[in-house]
């Protein structure tokens, strides 16, 4: 156990998102997203929310701010205008955890499998809800 960091964060995690540079990608899926086939790492998490994922990686990891869409959730599919319970919960904890607090953007889906394939990792949670997916970019810390 470490002071101060949520013990969400398992060593594993943890080590990605210190390995991380600027502009990298990380992906925190619910449990029906395909992380293991993906393609990049694939930590998991399967006792934790998507949403108690996002809480504990935005303690530590700031969005990046020479984007205009650090942070990409999945449309849904034949109504891409909808937004799932799980998006607004991400924003919500965007807006009072994120150091930048930034506008979620949406990808189509399978745009956004795209995206997760060049993700740094993805962590693969227990969430059980549709749509419990998301991408952040990490910025810099100055």
């Amino acid at each position: 156990m470490l002071r101060n960091i949520d013990p969400i964060l398992s060593p594993s995690l943890l080590h990605a998102l210190r390995a991380m540079g600027h502009g990298d990608e990380i992906v925190i899926a619910d449990a029906n997203f395909p992380g293991t086939s993906t393609g990049p790492d694939c930590i998991r998490a399967d006792g934790s929310t998507a949403r108690e994922v996002l809480r504990a990686v935005l303690s530590v990891m700031p969005l990046d701010t020479f984007v205009t869409d650090p942070a990409l959730t999945m449309k849904v599919v034949g109504d891409p205008d909808a937004i799932p319970e799980t998006v607004e919960d991400f924003q919500e904890i965007i807006d009072t955890t994120a150091d930048n607090p930034a506008k979620i953007q949406g990808l189509e889906r399978f745009a956004f499998y795209e995206r997760a394939a060049d993700a740094f990792a993805i962590v693969q949670t227990g969430e059980r809800r549709l749509y419990g997916n998301i991408i952040l970019k990490k910025g810099v810390i100055g």
